[in-house]
Protein backbone atom coordinates (compact mmCIF):
# COMPACT_ATOMS: atom_id res chain seq x y z
CA UNK A 1 0.00 0.00 0.00
CA UNK A 2 1.37 3.75 -0.92
CA UNK A 3 2.37 5.72 1.96
CA UNK A 4 0.83 9.33 2.19
CA UNK A 5 2.61 11.78 2.94
CA UNK A 6 1.63 15.63 3.94
CA UNK A 7 3.32 18.50 4.17
CA UNK A 8 3.56 18.61 7.56
CA UNK A 9 5.28 14.99 7.25
CA UNK A 10 1.97 13.93 9.06
CA UNK A 11 -1.13 11.67 7.75
CA UNK A 12 -3.64 14.36 6.01
CA UNK A 13 -6.22 15.27 8.71
CA UNK A 14 -9.75 14.87 7.97
CA UNK A 15 -11.44 17.78 6.92
CA UNK A 16 -15.27 18.14 7.24
CA UNK A 17 -15.05 20.04 4.12
CA UNK A 18 -13.56 17.35 2.13
CA UNK A 19 -15.93 14.59 1.10
CA UNK A 20 -16.15 11.14 -0.74
CA UNK A 21 -18.18 13.03 -3.46
CA UNK A 22 -17.27 16.02 -6.02
CA UNK A 23 -17.09 19.46 -4.07
CA UNK A 24 -20.19 21.50 -4.80
CA UNK A 25 -18.92 24.38 -7.23
CA UNK A 26 -22.68 25.52 -7.93
CA UNK A 27 -21.77 28.36 -5.77
CA UNK A 28 -19.18 29.67 -8.11
CA UNK A 29 -21.56 29.34 -11.34
CA UNK A 30 -22.15 32.88 -11.21
CA UNK A 31 -18.65 33.87 -10.19
CA UNK A 32 -16.54 32.32 -13.15
CA UNK A 33 -12.90 33.86 -12.23
CA UNK A 34 -10.54 34.41 -14.78
CA UNK A 35 -6.98 35.51 -13.96
CA UNK A 36 -4.41 35.02 -15.78
CA UNK A 37 -1.19 34.68 -13.49
CA UNK A 38 1.47 37.57 -13.44
CA UNK A 39 4.83 36.30 -15.26
CA UNK A 40 7.13 34.93 -13.13
CA UNK A 41 11.33 35.41 -12.81
CA UNK A 42 13.74 32.68 -13.20
CA UNK A 43 15.38 31.84 -10.04
CA UNK A 44 18.89 33.05 -8.92
CA UNK A 45 20.32 29.39 -9.65
CA UNK A 46 19.59 30.33 -13.21
CA UNK A 47 17.37 28.16 -15.78
CA UNK A 48 18.24 24.48 -15.68
CA UNK A 49 18.30 21.92 -18.84
CA UNK A 50 18.01 18.47 -19.44
CA UNK A 51 21.22 15.83 -19.47
CA UNK A 52 22.20 14.35 -22.45
CA UNK A 53 21.56 11.16 -20.81
CA UNK A 54 17.98 12.03 -20.38
CA UNK A 55 17.66 12.73 -24.33
CA UNK A 56 19.75 9.74 -25.21
CA UNK A 57 16.98 7.65 -23.24
CA UNK A 58 14.27 9.50 -25.06
CA UNK A 59 15.58 8.67 -28.68
CA UNK A 60 15.72 5.12 -27.78
CA UNK A 61 13.13 2.70 -30.00
CA UNK A 62 10.11 1.47 -27.48
CA UNK A 63 7.84 -1.35 -27.93
CA UNK A 64 4.18 -2.16 -27.23
CA UNK A 65 3.34 -4.14 -24.39
CA UNK A 66 1.35 -7.07 -23.70
CA UNK A 67 0.05 -5.46 -20.07
CA UNK A 68 0.01 -1.63 -19.22
CA UNK A 69 2.80 -1.17 -16.92
CA UNK A 70 2.31 0.59 -13.58
CA UNK A 71 2.95 4.19 -13.69
CA UNK A 72 4.71 6.85 -11.37
CA UNK A 73 1.83 9.87 -12.12
CA UNK A 74 3.12 13.44 -10.69
CA UNK A 75 0.41 16.07 -10.28
CA UNK A 76 0.39 20.12 -10.21
CA UNK A 77 -2.28 21.37 -8.44
CA UNK A 78 -3.13 25.44 -9.30
CA UNK A 79 -3.76 25.59 -13.01
CA UNK A 80 -3.64 22.05 -13.41
CA UNK A 81 -6.38 20.60 -10.88
CA UNK A 82 -8.06 23.07 -9.48
CA UNK A 83 -8.30 27.27 -10.02
CA UNK A 84 -6.85 29.58 -6.78
CA UNK A 85 -7.59 32.80 -7.23
CA UNK A 86 -4.86 35.84 -6.25
CA UNK A 87 -6.46 38.60 -5.36
CA UNK A 88 -6.83 38.80 -1.39
CA UNK A 89 -10.61 38.62 -0.71
CA UNK A 90 -10.52 35.44 -2.63
CA UNK A 91 -7.59 33.14 -1.73
CA UNK A 92 -9.61 30.85 0.51
CA UNK A 93 -11.48 29.82 -2.84
CA UNK A 94 -10.54 26.84 -4.47
CA UNK A 95 -12.65 25.22 -7.78
CA UNK A 96 -11.90 22.18 -8.79
CA UNK A 97 -11.38 21.39 -12.23
CA UNK A 98 -14.52 19.26 -13.95
CA UNK A 99 -13.97 15.92 -13.66
CA UNK A 100 -11.24 16.32 -11.17
CA UNK A 101 -12.40 13.98 -8.27
CA UNK A 102 -12.96 10.89 -10.64
CA UNK A 103 -9.88 11.56 -12.37
CA UNK A 104 -7.96 11.47 -8.80
CA UNK A 105 -9.92 8.30 -7.99
CA UNK A 106 -8.68 6.79 -11.23
CA UNK A 107 -5.29 7.50 -11.04
CA UNK A 108 -5.17 6.66 -7.32
CA UNK A 109 -6.40 3.01 -8.20
CA UNK A 110 -4.67 2.33 -11.05
CA UNK A 111 -0.95 4.08 -10.44
CA UNK A 112 1.26 5.54 -8.20
CA UNK A 113 0.14 9.26 -7.96
CA UNK A 114 1.99 12.32 -5.98
CA UNK A 115 1.28 15.35 -5.96
CA UNK A 116 3.84 18.18 -6.34
CA UNK A 117 3.29 22.41 -6.40
CA UNK A 118 4.71 25.40 -6.18
CA UNK A 119 2.52 26.95 -3.84
CA UNK A 120 3.50 26.54 0.15
CA UNK A 121 3.58 23.72 2.29
CA UNK A 122 0.26 25.26 4.17
CA UNK A 123 -1.84 26.29 1.11
CA UNK A 124 -0.74 22.86 -0.49
CA UNK A 125 -2.41 21.43 2.58
CA UNK A 126 -5.21 23.61 2.53
CA UNK A 127 -6.14 23.25 -1.24
CA UNK A 128 -5.73 19.40 -0.74
CA UNK A 129 -7.96 18.90 2.12
CA UNK A 130 -10.38 20.80 0.44
CA UNK A 131 -10.90 18.73 -2.97
CA UNK A 132 -8.90 16.02 -1.79
CA UNK A 133 -11.31 13.13 0.13
CA UNK A 134 -9.28 11.58 3.10
CA UNK A 135 -9.73 8.57 1.53
CA UNK A 136 -7.72 9.15 -1.75
CA UNK A 137 -5.40 11.31 0.30
CA UNK A 138 -4.17 8.17 2.21
CA UNK A 139 -3.58 6.66 -1.50
CA UNK A 140 -1.02 9.53 -2.42
CA UNK A 141 2.94 8.13 -2.09
CA UNK A 142 3.91 12.62 -1.43
CA UNK A 143 2.58 15.27 -1.21
CA UNK A 144 5.16 17.86 -2.07
CA UNK A 145 5.41 21.68 -1.87
CA UNK A 146 7.24 24.61 -2.09
CA UNK A 147 9.74 23.51 0.21
CA UNK A 148 10.91 20.68 -2.12
CA UNK A 149 12.51 23.25 -5.21
CA UNK A 150 15.80 23.86 -3.21
CA UNK A 151 15.01 27.84 -3.42
CA UNK A 152 17.25 29.94 -2.18
CA UNK A 153 15.07 31.84 0.85
CA UNK A 154 15.15 34.79 -1.57
CA UNK A 155 13.76 32.73 -4.31
CA UNK A 156 11.22 31.12 -2.03
CA UNK A 157 9.64 34.30 -1.20
CA UNK A 158 9.51 35.50 -5.37
CA UNK A 159 7.34 34.58 -7.71
CA UNK A 160 10.06 32.78 -9.55
CA UNK A 161 9.58 29.64 -11.90
CA UNK A 162 9.80 26.31 -9.68
CA UNK A 163 11.51 23.75 -12.22
CA UNK A 164 10.27 19.94 -11.72
CA UNK A 165 13.09 18.03 -11.69
CA UNK A 166 11.78 14.66 -12.20
CA UNK A 167 14.93 12.87 -10.62
CA UNK A 168 14.34 14.43 -7.25
CA UNK A 169 11.67 12.20 -6.64
CA UNK A 170 12.97 9.40 -8.08
CA UNK A 171 15.78 9.71 -5.72
CA UNK A 172 13.55 9.96 -2.93
CA UNK A 173 13.82 7.06 -0.56
CA UNK A 174 10.12 6.99 0.07
CA UNK A 175 8.55 7.54 -3.82
CA UNK A 176 10.97 4.90 -4.78
CA UNK A 177 10.60 2.25 -2.62
CA UNK A 178 6.66 3.14 -3.55
CA UNK A 179 7.44 1.11 -7.07
CA UNK A 180 5.19 -2.23 -6.81
CA UNK A 181 8.62 -4.15 -8.14
CA UNK A 182 10.80 -2.45 -5.74
CA UNK A 183 12.13 -5.55 -3.67
CA UNK A 184 12.90 -7.13 -7.59
CA UNK A 185 14.85 -4.01 -8.71
CA UNK A 186 12.26 -2.07 -10.03
CA UNK A 187 12.55 1.79 -9.67
CA UNK A 188 10.72 4.93 -11.07
CA UNK A 189 12.45 7.02 -14.19
CA UNK A 190 11.76 8.46 -17.07
CA UNK A 191 10.50 5.27 -18.72
CA UNK A 192 7.54 4.81 -16.29
CA UNK A 193 6.55 8.33 -14.54
CA UNK A 194 4.13 11.11 -16.63
CA UNK A 195 3.91 14.70 -14.73
CA UNK A 196 1.27 16.31 -15.60
CA UNK A 197 1.13 20.20 -15.40
CA UNK A 198 0.06 23.59 -17.32
CA UNK A 199 3.49 24.95 -17.52
CA UNK A 200 6.12 23.86 -20.07
CA UNK A 201 8.78 25.73 -18.13
CA UNK A 202 8.43 23.71 -14.81
CA UNK A 203 9.19 20.04 -16.73
CA UNK A 204 12.59 21.35 -19.07
CA UNK A 205 14.87 19.12 -17.01
CA UNK A 206 12.34 16.11 -18.06
CA UNK A 207 10.56 17.38 -21.04
CA UNK A 208 9.43 14.31 -22.66
CA UNK A 209 7.73 13.16 -19.29
CA UNK A 210 5.19 15.43 -19.31
CA UNK A 211 1.65 15.79 -20.95
CA UNK A 212 1.01 19.89 -21.02
CA UNK A 213 -2.66 20.64 -20.41
CA UNK A 214 -4.82 24.07 -21.10
CA UNK A 215 -4.40 26.38 -17.62
CA UNK A 216 -7.33 25.64 -15.94
CA UNK A 217 -9.00 29.35 -14.36
CA UNK A 218 -11.90 28.75 -12.85
CA UNK A 219 -14.49 27.82 -15.43
CA UNK A 220 -16.90 25.66 -14.58
CA UNK A 221 -18.01 25.02 -18.00
CA UNK A 222 -14.63 24.21 -19.41
CA UNK A 223 -15.35 22.10 -23.25
CA UNK A 224 -13.06 19.25 -23.60
CA UNK A 225 -13.53 17.05 -20.93
CA UNK A 226 -9.73 17.92 -20.41
CA UNK A 227 -9.10 15.55 -17.56
CA UNK A 228 -11.51 12.40 -18.64
CA UNK A 229 -9.09 12.88 -21.80
CA UNK A 230 -5.86 12.84 -20.43
CA UNK A 231 -7.04 9.73 -18.33
CA UNK A 232 -7.52 7.89 -21.38
CA UNK A 233 -4.28 8.70 -22.61
CA UNK A 234 -2.54 7.61 -19.24
CA UNK A 235 -3.55 4.34 -19.87
CA UNK A 236 -2.70 4.29 -23.64
CA UNK A 237 0.64 5.50 -22.48
CA UNK A 238 0.93 2.76 -19.89
CA UNK A 239 0.98 0.04 -22.91
CA UNK A 240 4.87 1.36 -24.29
CA UNK A 241 7.46 0.67 -22.85
CA UNK A 242 9.22 3.93 -22.56
CA UNK A 243 7.43 6.98 -21.43
CA UNK A 244 9.72 9.58 -22.87
CA UNK A 245 10.24 8.08 -25.71
CA UNK A 246 6.84 7.53 -26.81
CA UNK A 247 5.47 10.97 -25.66
CA UNK A 248 8.41 12.37 -27.60
CA UNK A 249 7.19 11.38 -30.81
CA UNK A 250 3.35 11.08 -29.54
CA UNK A 251 2.72 14.31 -27.30
CA UNK A 252 -0.59 14.99 -25.68
CA UNK A 253 -2.59 16.87 -28.15
CA UNK A 254 -6.55 17.97 -27.83
CA UNK A 255 -7.82 18.39 -31.14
Amino acid sequence: MSRSISTNNGSPKKNGRAKDKQIDTKAYSNTVLREKRSEKLIPSTGKPSFTDAYMQKSCENFTQLEKPQHLLVILDLNGTLVFRPNNGRQKTLVIPRPYSFTFLQECTTRYTVAIWSSARPVNVKSICDKVICPSVQKKIVAIWARDKFDLSKKDYDLRVICYKRLSKLWDDKIISRSHPEYLSGGRWDQTNTVLIDDSIEKAITEPYNLIRIPEFLGDLLEAGNILSRVSEFLHHVSMYSNVSAYLRKHPFILS
